[in-house]
């Protein structure tokens, strides 16, 4: 089965894109965090993927950041098994990022293209082209949504073709480009980007998941990747349609919040967020809890 983590290819498999969990004071509790990377590994994810957007990169000094990663190496077992997220306003910044994940043995990591405006195409390719020379394997993530670039299916293909990318994280929901990908660039790893086109994109040949949903549900979730991605729908059908409520809040402007509030809810320390970002309320608060305890009460953890 290919799509399985490995030491060759450590950006396979059930990647964790983790929550951060904060203390009262919105201080980051590292122990918390270790504690954690090692509660996801031990109930069947593959990795982690620190200082992410769940991970709320964003709002960390420079000095989080970087323990932030020296944690989760430590807490992993293996420091293969870590893709930090390595984004930033400059391309010279993003690879000292992805220096440091080399220093300390990480397997790969995660790089958004050019996000400060929206880069063409030129800019897009000498982004990656710098932090590629770090030496470590990169991944693409595409999110348009957010960042207002699109790795479109032949971008992906020259940036692969150039030596600069191994896989791609997709987080469109466009499931028709895993198949143009798939033509343009048979050799790069498709990563399923969004819990809520797990299936559909596992279907279409998706050799791994950066996930959100894990960091409340991991064995239930290890097990619907497993199942998705070996062809059993009989398992993996009835799992994915009984998650999906919960799953579809991981691609939602509150998925931060949200995943943190089903950590809380199943035992977990999600805690706080970090401003700009504000506590649930109202409608939202009330959907995510009740999709989270509509999980719990049907057995899954």
């Amino acid at each position: 089965m290919t799509a399985t983590w490995n030491s060759s290819r450590p950006w396979r498999g059930i990647m964790v894109a983790t929550a951060l969990p904060l203390r009262d004071d919105l201080s980051v509790d590292y122990d918390a965090y270790a504690e954690h990377v090692r509660w996801l590994v031990d109930n069947g994810c593959d990795g982690v993927v620190p200082n992410g957007s769940l991970g709320e990169y964003q709002t960390l000094t420079d000095e989080e950041r970087a323990r932030v990663v020296r944690t989760a190496v430590e807490a992993a077992g293996d420091p293969a098994r870590v893709m930090p997220g390595v984004a930033a306003y400059g391309s010279g910044e993003a690879r000292r990022w992805a220096e440091q994940a080399a220093e300390v043995g990480c397997g790969s990591v995660l790089l958004l293209p050019p996000n400060a405006y929206r880069a063409d195409e030129a800019s897009v390719r000498a982004h990656y082209a710098e932090v590629a020379g770090a030496g470590v394997p990169v991944v693409a993530y595409n999110n348009p949504i957010d960042t207002k670039v699109d790795l479109t299916p032949a971008l992906l293909a020259g940036l692969h073709a150039d030596g600069h990318i191994v896989a791609v994280k997709e987080f469109t929901g466009d499931v028709r480009r895993a198949y143009e990908l798939a033509e343009l660039a048979p050799e790069l790893d498709l990563l399923i980007g969004a819990d809520d086109v797990l299936l559909e994109l596992a279907v279409a040949g998706a050799v791994g998941w950066i996930a959100g949903y894990p960091n409340a549900f991991p064995a239930t979730c290890a097990r619907l990747y497993r199942a998705a991605v070996s062809g059993d729908l009989r398992t993996a059908l009835p799992l994915y349609r009984s998650l999906h409520s919960l799953l579809r809040w991981d691609s939602k402007t509150e998925f931060v919040q949200s995943i943190k509030l089903s950590m809380d809810i199943v035992g977990r320390h999600g805690g706080p967020v970090r401003p700009p970002r504000t506590p649930l309320t109202g409608a939202v608060e009330v959907a995510v809890r009740t999709a989270t305890e509509k999980a719990v009460a049907e057995g899954h953890r």
